[in-house]
Parts: structure tokens; C-alpha cells; sequence
């Protein structure tokens, strides 16, 4: 475990060393290789509730917060 954090730790030094096009391209690469098969019911839900969410907001019955706000909230 230990030889793979090292690896890693080198890996990412060497990358970090590419210009910034080639680290575009393979942070692309590796964000892709982490996509999985989309549950299509769970698709289906996150769309009706940002349906649902919108139309708090159109009509609203809901109030956004400045990001100042909500991290207040947040921090407690």
C-alpha cells in the first residue's frame, strides 16, 4: 500500500511538471476512466426535483441565499 501512495505521489509530482494543455488533457483522460453506466432512475429523479426546485424558485415559494449566506449556514 504504501509503494502504491509513493507511486501515486510521483506519478502526480511528474504530471504536475506537464504544460498545461497536456495536464488538461489528462485530467480529461482520468475523470473519463471514472465514468460509470448512469442509473436511469436515478437520472429520472434528479430531473423532477431540479424540476421541482426551478419552480420553487420561478413562483417564490423558495428563496436563494448569497453564497456569503450559505456558508455561514454552513459553518454553523
Amino acid at each position: 500500500m504504501l509503494s502504491t501512495m509513493a507511486n501515486s505521489d510521483e506519478l502526480l509530482r511528474s504530471a504536475l511538471q506537464l504544460p498545461p494543455e497536456a495536464r488538461a488533457a489528462l485530467a480529461g483522460s482520468l475523470l473519463h476512466s471514472l465514468d460509470t453506466p448512469v442509473d436511469a432512475d436515478a437520472e429520472a429523479a434528479w430531473s423532477k426535483e431540479i424540476a421541482r426546485r426551478i419552480g420553487q424558485l420561478d413562483d417564490g415559494s423558495a428563496k436563494p441565499l448569497s453564497w456569503e449566506e450559505a456558508r455561514r449556514k454552513i459553518s454553523g
